[in-house]
């Protein structure tokens, strides 16, 4: 389930961030983010919880939105993680008589507005988001991988002592 939220940049913010970003690539002509919400749950909601999630989703200051325009670059945290904004968000949900609510999670959408190639996206991309913590999309119907259950695989001990670099060189690879 996917869920809309509101602005996620202050005016101050929206600001500099578009400028930075004109500077990597000049064809950006615009900039609109906002906050997206995620959630897994087990059964379709009543009207009634959904109401209840809305109201949740609701926060920050009252700003209108708008209807995004341009290239989506969905930032989220990478795949297999639970955010903090999550873990709380999700137990509020709880909290609140949402038991069909697993987990939510939360992003932002970016949308920019402008030509750019791959390149210049990549580009643009890099200057969203931080690489050790969250991901970019292109596309909403992606983010399914937010609430993945992979199994972990055992733990495997590598003997470097014994190996040394050549055990650590060979563990990376069938690793």
């Amino acid at each position: 389930m996917i869920l809309r939220g509101a602005p996620a940049l202050s005016a101050f913010r929206h600001s500099k961030l578009l400028e930075q970003l004109k500077q990597k690539v000049s064809a950006v002509s615009g900039l609109y983010a906002e906050f997206a919400h995620f959630a897994d749950v087990t059964d379709v909601l009543t009207r009634e919880e959904q109401q209840v999630l809305d109201r949740l989703l609701k926060y920050g200051p009252s700003v209108p939105v708008q209807e995004p325009s341009g290239r989506l670059f969905l930032v989220l945290p990478r795949f297999g993680t639970i955010s903090p904004w999550s873990s709380k968000a999700s137990d509020i949900a709880r909290n609140c008589g949402l038991s069909k609510v697993q987990r939510i999670e939360r992003g932002i959408a970016f949308y920019v507005e402008g030509q750019f190639s791959d390149v210049e996206a990549q580009a643009i991309a890099d200057s969203l988001h931080d690489r050790m913590t969250q991901l970019v999309l292109g596309d909403h119907e992606q983010a399914a991988g937010l609430f993945s259950h992979a199994q972990p695989k055992p733990l495997t001990a590598v003997d470097i002592l014994g190996g040394g670099r050549a055990a650590l060189e060979k563990a990376n690879v069938e690793l």
